[in-house]
């Protein structure tokens, strides 16, 4: 391609990452330095944002969404308490460096169809500097399918087909297999995106309840009231949920993020069906010029 400037290596210590260019299974990946951070870099896919990792600070999570679901980790056990966690997309690989680095010795599995991807991060994001993790080339129903009963505390699905999570990952199906793999108390935890009215957002939730009795949504309120194209971050399971630390930090994040409950969810679906395998749905489609962040 003219023009193209793929990531290189320089000769001699270890050189860390470079920006640049390089072909994906789903097409072309950009890597970019962040100038206000040292060891911040930003992973794009086809021009969609889709990580952002800083190398010297694992604990720190610049996407909104990526905010949630670490305070839902921080929340659901003891500080420091190691957790036994399936990724179900992997990116860059955020969520589980944040993981290993707040909850050392816990075990986690990453599940990513896109082997060339996860080649890249390894060289050039020191994905082999986590602690811990492996990582599995494979599509997520086949992934989750092939782990035994009650393996995991948290399964979490973050992972994307353009600007939508993959129907096959959110149907009521899959969901109860995902359930068999969770311990009795773990946690399904889910980043989804959706735009006016939230007409997808609310079918994910009702499947969410189809299976699990408890379950939080945490999301900008502008999003949250169908206002504007974002993403949406649940989490569901068997037990009880964190909700009154969840509430208290929802308005600490810059916007000020609502938690959603109880009620409140029961009315959030009314109307909703589950989804189910087989099912057409047409896929959330942001608005033209929206910044996507997956």
């Amino acid at each position: 391609m003219a023009g193209r400037r793929e990531p290189r290596t320089r000769r001699g210590a270890d050189p860390g990452p470079m920006p640049g260019r390089f072909d994906v299974a789903l097409g072309e990946a950009e890597l970019l330095r962040d100038l206000n951070r040292s060891g911040g870099w930003v992973l794009t896919v086809e021009g969609v944002l889709q990580s952002y990792v800083d190398l010297d600070d694992p604990t720190y999570l610049d996407f909104e969404y990526m905010q949630y679901m670490g305070d839902v980790i921080d929340c659901l056990a003891d500080e420091g308490r190691p957790l036994d966690v399936v990724h179900v997309g992997g990116g860059a690989c955020t969520l589980p460096r944040y993981i290993a680095a707040t909850r050392p010795d816990s075990r986690q599995i990453v599940i990513e169809p896109d082997g060339t991807l996860v080649d890249f991060v390894r060289e050039h994001l020191a994905l082999r500097s986590v602690p811990r993790l492996r990582v599995r080339v494979t599509d997520g129903r086949s992934g989750v399918a092939a782990l035994r009963d009650e393996r995991a505390d948290v399964i979490v699905i973050d992972a994307f087909d353009g600007p939508t999570v993959p129907i096959e990952l959110v149907t009521e199906e899959f969901t109860w297999d995902a359930a068999r793999v969770l311990r009795p108390n773990g946690t399904w935890l889910l980043n989804i995106a959706d735009g006016t009215g939230l007409p997808f957002a609310r079918r994910v939730v009702a499947t969410a309840r189809a299976v699990f009795p408890e379950v939080v949504v945490l999301a900008d309120p502008g999003v949250l009231r169908g206002r504007r194209f974002g993403n949406l971050v649940l989490a569901a399971s068997a037990a009880e949920l964190p909700i009154e630390e969840l509430l208290r930090r929802a308005p600490g994040h810059v916007p000020p993020a609502r938690c959603m409950y109880g009620e409140d969810v029961r009315r959030f679906v009314t109307g909703a069906a589950p989804l189910h395998d087989g099912d057409e749905v047409p896929p959330p489609m942001p608005p033209e010029g929206t910044t996507l962040r997956f």
